[in-house]
């Protein structure tokens, strides 16, 4: 099943095919992305020895991976499509070389009161958005949160979305789990977490979509980060380049919240 010299992405999609044909036994609630998450589901899935051929010929990265954090808003629009239209799509294609941090609290504050200890731009709605996707974060595998938040984020309805996108991508995790999370001291604790990551950005964050890149934030890779993130990490990757980033780059619009 080694096909020498395809990207990992490549190579993956050529053992999906593969797993797609063996037609896997209804038991098994996860999509194809999901298969080769763990050895649980493999085998759950009937498609552990293609799972073990994937992490057997899965390359050691020869250099550290571009690292990219977003902080944001649930319900701010330019956050909203500059995950689904530019960081999701970009890691999909290039997660071999980069790593992406979800900080879900962007503009909102924290207030003395024991009922309702945020406040959001967006009013309550995105509260509870950003406290259901941190939760997401805190109870599933981080690829897993990415999938689910994307499509939640992707939705005409954020929070509507939240409860079926968690069945799709990770039906192992209950979606009462959740809201005991969203509901229970530990999404505040974990809310509180990305206020303070938050408040530590030096220089400090003016709105959102706030892009750091590898720790760091200067105007010109926040610039580049907004119109072209693929074109960024393979620029910025300090390894062999993968095939896929000779393609020719693409720039986006760009807004803020």
């Amino acid at each position: 099943m080694k096909l020498p010299g395809l990207p990992a992405v490549v190579l993956f999609l050529c053992i999906v095919q593969e797993i797609c044909g063996s037609h896997p036994k209804p038991s098994c609630h996860y999509p194809p992305s999901q298969w080769c998450r763990s050895l649980e589901i493999a085998i759950q899935c009937k498609v552990q020895k293609q799972c073990m051929e994937l992490w057997s010929v899965r390359p050691e990265p020869a250099a550290p991976p571009v690292s990219v954090s977003l902080y944001y808003e649930s319900l701010c629009p330019a956050c909203r499509s500059f995950l689904t239209q530019q960081l999701f799509p970009t890691w999909t294609m290039l997660q071999d070389i980069m790593t992406v941090t979800l900080v879900p609290y962007g503009n909102a504050k924290e207030i003395p009161s024991a009922n309702s200890p945020f406040t959001c731009q967006h009013g309550a709605l995105e509260c509870t958005g950003n406290m259901i996707e941190a939760c997401v974060l805190h109870l599933t595998h981080p690829s897993t949160a990415f999938h689910i938040i994307y499509c939640m984020e992707s939705a005409v309805d954020v929070i509507a979305a939240a409860e079926p996108c968690l069945r799709l991508h990770d039906p192992g995790v209950s979606w009462s789990s959740v809201q005991s999370c969203v509901n229970g001291t530990v999404g505040k604790r974990l809310m509180h977490r990305h206020a303070a990551m938050t408040r530590a950005l030096d220089p400090g964050h003016t709105y959102v979509p706030w892009v750091t890149v590898d720790g760091e934030y200067t105007k010109q890779t926040e610039d580049q980060a907004l119109s072209s993130l693929f074109q960024l990490v393979c620029q910025l990757y300090k390894g062999v380049k993968p095939p896929t980033c000779t393609g020719a780059p693409v720039r986006l619009n760009r807004g803020f919240c």
